[in-house]
């Protein structure tokens, strides 16, 4: 009897077991039915969306799993975004957004979608392979479960689930999860398709509408494109086809509720004005009833008509028209009008009838619509233009704001890097270095954007000038070089003989030159090769860059020269602005050419510009053109580089700063030159041949000779250690800017003297901006300037006058008197007396400006990136000039 019982409640226990499992089960199945419903929601135009099903699938989740948290990763490149959860603290969710995980193995997300199946880990602390306890931390997790989200072949994420105890999710939960895990998946492909078919069909709808309604209404609707004529073109069909006597096509105004009579046709104009002026309103009308209710209503017979007639009802009634039928004109979200046919005699109106007028009605709302929208658009443009408008303007008039403070960051960061106040320690260099490449790269990208504002609003004027175009393609090689060799890449040029002369502006084609060569070093892998190759072809100069990088995929080729776009070449293609390209493209066609891309992945890529120069002086130049080696009245400094290029680059650099460079190829060659020369200085590179730089600059400080001169190395290996122990008194690592390389020599070269022979140089600066002011000053007087300074161009001329000085520096942007009325006050004509006057200014000057200034100026100094050694040389030069004229008889 006791088996018995036992056996009774081994039986009640089971039923309990299995009501427990079918509760389970249907609780399941009732979630993802719901998930269904919601994604079934969203096909039918629904308001529902992929969120709204991610936030079902993953609050089911968590409720049936038994999990604390559910959340949904979607991939995105090589990391994945965290796309919806439950349960989640606002600290994860930041933590995760600022702290991106990457698809690897090291999480449960990366795991999954890599192995593309169910993981799960029981005990993360316990996971050798889990490297992410910083997650862990922030959200006490313990056990964790994650299925893939798979569309089609491809991962698109993963649903992860998790306990913060450790407890194991068993087999069931495992299928749950994948089943909550593809009908996410299935949300996303949904809203995909979805999108793409909105997308689709929103182009071909208005295809369709244009021929529908050529199909309907015949050739008279294509004739025009006045929306009036058009629906008059409607109207009058309808009437004319349905054997009626007149109509009317009405469009609704929803702001209002009214309709309003936009044409009519057989209908005498006191009728067509009265039934404007009268009330028809959606809710207290006939015609609003057939439109509320979407369907075709007609009057057979107006006279038995129930009275009192609304306004609309009542002017027809008044004018003789006495049977009438009502289309409404409407479109799947809103009621855009109504047409009304009207006979003068009274009869019921046959279904073949309103059905051919409902024809004509659904041409007449998509004619309405169109209008409206073409109306829209043309007040959209007419926004857009203004906002474009403005845009422009500000920036323009925000371009000395912005890089006035840019301009001092770049320069006080150079003065203490040139040690004008003390020396620096090697973090506190670095430290600057990077200050100041961080300026110079804003200030690039202002200009860029600057740049492309001027273009689109029509602004930008080329300034041409006549240039031997060699001196040009050997400056843009000799910029990226350096950074070629770090990454061993072969540059070669290869220039047709006979380029001569051409006739551009300088400095942007530069800019393209330059752009184009470091797109090509940028997306080189290391050992390539780029080559750039000239030649004239009739009447047209042709440059191309030709690289062996893994080139750029065909759907790239055309997007990489809109703004702001950037192919997916490699890696590194996050670099920069996405603009080089787009200001290359529209600066060459402002000369009247063409840039070109030829390229496939895996064969490199090619860039040409092809710049029209019909009267050109081929005969002019004729060969590569060389800086003047006459000799220099400057310091000799000795410069000891064997790459021919490099060595034109520093010489360029020193010549420009009033010095005598003196090339040496060989460590040997070098020695000699300094022994001979006796130079202020020495710029030496590591490698050479033969004798290595070290062992020059060993031999140097070994030798009592030459002990004393100081030596500047410039290499591309980073042992500043080895060269300060050695002796070097400057140690720069390739690249190295023209400015870091001439502060460097400069710091070297002793200091102008106040004597008897040499009066001291005064100078006057004329700015509105103190850190400018301070700028100059810190850059002058310790080079034993005295520096007078004067915040406006009101007080500008009398400083001058009573201070007498050796050269005057003015800004032109400045409030009350700008420099241009300082210039004409100090020196009115061309040949006035007076100091002589450097402009030194953010202001981009336009032709207008230039001429204005011509002849009244010696030179002018942009502020944006300005030399600060190579301005205090200038200002020099200039000075003692000055004085050499006044003490002429």
């Amino acid at each position: 009897m006791s088996g018995f019982g036992k056996t009774g409640d081994e039986a009640v226990e089971g039923a309990h077991q299995l009501a427990d499992r079918l509760a389970t089960t249907q609780e399941q199945l009732r979630a993802t039915s719901d998930i269904l419903k919601v994604l079934t929601a969203s096909t039918t135009g629904g308001a529902a969306s992929r969120d709204e099903v991610f936030d079902a699938v993953v609050d089911s989740a968590r409720r049936l799993l038994g999990a604390q948290v559910a959340q949904i990763y979607l991939v995105q490149d090589d990391s994945f975004v965290l796309a919806r959860s439950s349960g989640l603290t606002p600290e994860f969710v930041d933590f995760v957004s600022q702290h991106p995980i990457v698809r690897d193995r090291a999480t449960l997300v990366g795991r999954v979608t890599i192995d593309r199946r169910v993981h799960q880990i029981e005990d993360v602390l316990a996971d050798p392979d889990y490297r992410r306890i910083d997650f862990q931390r922030v959200g006490g997790y313990r056990t964790m479960m994650g299925a893939p989200m798979v569309v089609g072949d491809q991962v698109v994420g993963a649903l992860n689930v998790w306990r913060t105890q450790v407890a194991p999710f068993d087999e069931a939960a495992e299928e749950l999860l994948s089943t909550f895990a593809e009908q996410a998946a299935l949300a996303l492909r949904h809203v995909e398709l979805f999108s793409a078919l909105e997308s689709r069909s929103a182009e071909l709808a208005r295809k369709v509408d244009q021929l529908e309604a050529l199909a309907e209404v015949g050739e008279a609707i294509s004739s025009t494109l006045v929306a009036d004529e058009v629906l008059t073109t409607i109207v009058s069909h309808a009437v004319e086809l349905s054997d009626t006597d007149g109509g009317s096509l009405m469009e609704f105004d929803e702001a209002t509720g009214l309709f309003r009579v936009r044409t009519a046709y057989g209908t005498s104009e006191d009728v067509i004005d009265a039934l404007r002026a009268a009330e028809i309103h959606i809710d207290r009308t006939w015609v609003g009833r057939a439109a509320r209710g979407r369907r075709v209503l007609q009057i057979p017979d107006l006279d038995a008509a129930p009275e009192p007639l609304d306004p609309h009802l009542a002017v027809l009634h008044g004018s003789g028209w006495r049977s009438l039928v009502a289309i409404p004109l409407v479109r799947p979200d809103r009621v855009v009008g109504a047409l009304v046919v009207r006979r003068k005699s009274t009869g019921s109106f046959s279904d073949e009838t309103c059905e051919l007028l409902a024809a004509f009605a659904s041409q007449s709302a998509v004619a309405l619509t169109n209008a409206r929208l073409y109306q829209q658009l043309e007040q959209q443009s007419v926004a857009l233009a203004e906002a474009s408008q403005h845009k422009s303007e500000f920036l323009a008039s925000m371009s000395h704001e912005l890089r006035t403070p840019l301009n001092a960051v770049i320069g006080f960061s150079e003065v203490l890097l040139e040690r004008m106040f003390g020396d620096l320690n090697e973090r506190q260099e670095d430290y600057l270095e990077d200050i100041h490449s961080a300026g110079r790269h804003l200030l690039a990208l202002l200009g860029d954007i600057l740049d492309l504002s001027k273009i689109e609003a029509g602004h930008m004027e080329l300034d041409r000038t006549t240039f031997p175009i060699d001196d040009i393609l050997v400056q843009a090689l000799s910029l990226v070089r350096e950074r070629a060799a770090l990454h061993g890449i072969r540059l070669t040029l290869e220039a047709a003989d006979g380029l001569g002369l051409v006739t551009a502006d300088e400095l942007r084609l530069k800019q393209v030159l330059l752009n184009l060569l470091s797109n090509a070093v940028k997306f080189t892998p290391d050992g390539g090769s780029i080559v750039v190759r000239a030649w004239r072809d009739g009447e047209e100069l042709d440059v191309t860059v030709t690289d062996t990088g893994i080139g750029i995929a065909p759907a790239d080729q055309e997007r990489i020269f809109d703004s702001f776009q950037q192919g997916e070449r490699s890696a590194s293609s996050s670099e920069g602005t996405g603009l080089g390209l787009t200001l290359s493209r529209r600066i060459v066609e402002l000369h009247g050419g063409r840039l070109w891309l030829t390229s496939a992945p895996g064969e490199g890529s090619t860039f040409g510009i092809s710049v029209p120069q019909p009267d050109a002086d081929r005969s002019a130049g004729g060969g590569v053109w060389m800086l003047d080696d006459g000799p220099a009245d400057g310091p000799t400094v000795v410069v000891i580089e064997d790459d021919p290029r490099s060595a034109e680059l520093v010489e360029l650099h020193l010549r420009a700063a009033g010095l005598r460079p003196v090339a040496a190829s060989t460590g040997e060659q070098g020695l000699d030159l300094v022994r001979a020369r006796d130079p202020v200085a020495v710029v030496l590179d590591i490698h050479l041949p033969g004798m290595d730089g070290w062992e020059v600059l060993t031999e140097l400080k070994s030798d009592p000779a030459t002990a004393d001169v100081p030596v500047v190395v410039v290499s591309v290996e980073p042992e500043r250690g080895r060269g300060f122990a050695l002796g070097a008194t400057e140690y720069l690592v390739k690249p190295v800017s023209g400015e870091h390389l001439l502060a460097a020599v400069t710091r070297l070269l002793p200091p102008p003297r106040a004597d008897e022979q040499s009066p001291r140089l005064r100078v006057v600066v004329v700015d509105d901006d103190p850190l400018a002011l301070k700028l100059v000053r810190s850059t002058l007087e310790p080079l034993g300037w005295e520096v007078h300074t004067c915040a406006g161009g009101q007080q500008a001329a009398d400083l001058v006058r009573a201070v007498a000085p050796s050269v005057v520096v003015i800004d032109l942007l400045m409030p009350h008197v700008d420099g241009f009325a300082v210039i004409d006050e100090l020196r009115p004509h061309r040949d006035s007396d007076g100091p002589p006057i450097v402009v030194l200014t953010a202001k981009s000057l336009t032709p207008q400006d230039r001429s204005r200034l011509e002849g009244r100026i010696a030179f002018v100094a942009e502020k944006a990136g300005i030399d600060l050694p190579g301005l205090a040389r200038r200002l020099a030069t200039v000075a003692a000039e000055h004085v050499r004229e006044e003490e002429r008889p």
